[in-house]
């Protein structure tokens, strides 16, 4: 890795991708990071040491992925198949796919299922350990657009509308709001420290919803993540919200004009502003300890106007933070 006066760290990569990143997620248990483009090829770094171990083309481009250990990883792709790949003999497995372009993925290690979503407006869940796959479709009001999984529970954003279900009961959604009206989301994550979610959208908002066991300090609020310029509203959609293993309500938002931000949710406060990226924040991952803070830097493929530009990825030492040295409060949405 190559670092620059900034404290990060670049990723020199061995074989750089080739169109715009689509996801990065670092291992479970390690240092190695997942890469899925749209240049259809899924790739694996040893980030301490910048190789190479893996390079995985397919027949489309990858919109997401994800581990299921630290030896085997999942991808959903435009042609909507959904692809198993052995990382360490470098085998790809075709499980099954949507009807339409698969745009989300994850894994339940509570539930040992794979879900799935699709722009087929289905949400499939695969039980892998099973000869017969999927075990259960679920249809929804619309295109899936984001997705994650935390434990037992899943947060789908579709269209304006946050919906949240508990795998073990999967008739319906637990919890439904549209946190911003009827502005679209652009992304969703699970509080991993209580129940709730964040959401982004493409206006430049964010939203967080926390209901805490106790639940005496119950939060929910919505801020800009950058103030007034000039009389207007910074507008650029968040593409990624993580949150940090390492400090508990600390998270992080990626938007499309390049700015990443480290905020204290608790608090609501802006802790860290780091250096612009060269290009839009597409993704966000931070390692298992918390202690690096991975960016992907690369137009989106949903951008009107693409910025043409390099896709890169940098890696961030979360202790060379000073944090409270760019403190500021959040702007009501």
């Amino acid at each position: 890795m190559k670092g620059d006066n900034n404290d990060s760290l670049k990723l020199q990569l061995e074989a750089p991708t080739r169109d715009a990143i689509s996801r990065i997620r670092f291992a479970p248990h390690s240092n190695n990071l997942l890469i899925s483009s749209w240049d259809s090829s899924l790739r694996l770094y040893d980030v301490d040491t910048s190789l190479l171990k893996l390079e995985a083309p397919s027949e489309a481009p990858l919109l997401d992925c994800c581990f299921h250990d630290e030896g085997v990883a999942f991808s959903a792709a435009s042609d909507g198949l959904i692809r198993r790949y052995d990382l360490d003999s470098g085998i790809i497995d075709t499980m099954g796919g949507h009807d339409d372009i698969a745009t989300c993925i994850g894994y339940s290690c509570e539930t040992c299922q794979l879900i799935t979503g699709g722009f087929d407006k289905k949400l499939l869940l695969w039980d892998i350990r099973m000869e017969k796959v999927v075990s259960c479709i679920r249809s929804v009001a619309a295109e899936i657009d984001s997705m994650t999984v935390l434990g037992f529970s899943l947060t789908v954003g579709i269209e304006a509308s946050v919906d949240v279900f508990d795998l073990r009961k999967f008739d319906k959604a637990t919890h439904s709001t549209e946190p911003f009206s009827s502005t679209h989301l652009r992304c969703v994550n699970s509080i991993p420290y209580a129940e709730g979610f964040a959401a982004g959208s493409v206006d430049g908002r964010v939203a967080l919803q926390i209901s805490y066991s106790s639940g005496s300090n119950d939060t929910g609020y919505i801020f800009r993540c950058h103030p007034k310029s000039k009389g207007k509203h910074h507008l650029a959609s968040v593409n990624d919200i993580a949150f940090s293993p390492m400090m508990t309500g600390a998270f992080v938002t990626g938007d499309n004009e390049g700015y990443v931000t480290i905020w204290d949710a608790k608090n609501r406060k802006r802790l860290v502003e780091l250096p612009r990226c060269p290009n839009s924040v597409v993704s966000l991952s931070y390692n298992h300890e918390g202690q690096l803070m991975a960016v992907a830097s690369s137009h989106t493929n949903k951008e009107a106007k693409k910025i043409e530009g390099p896709h890169v990825i940098f890696i961030h030492k979360v202790d060379n933070f000073d944090i409270g040295s760019d403190i500021g409060s959040v702007s009501a949405g």
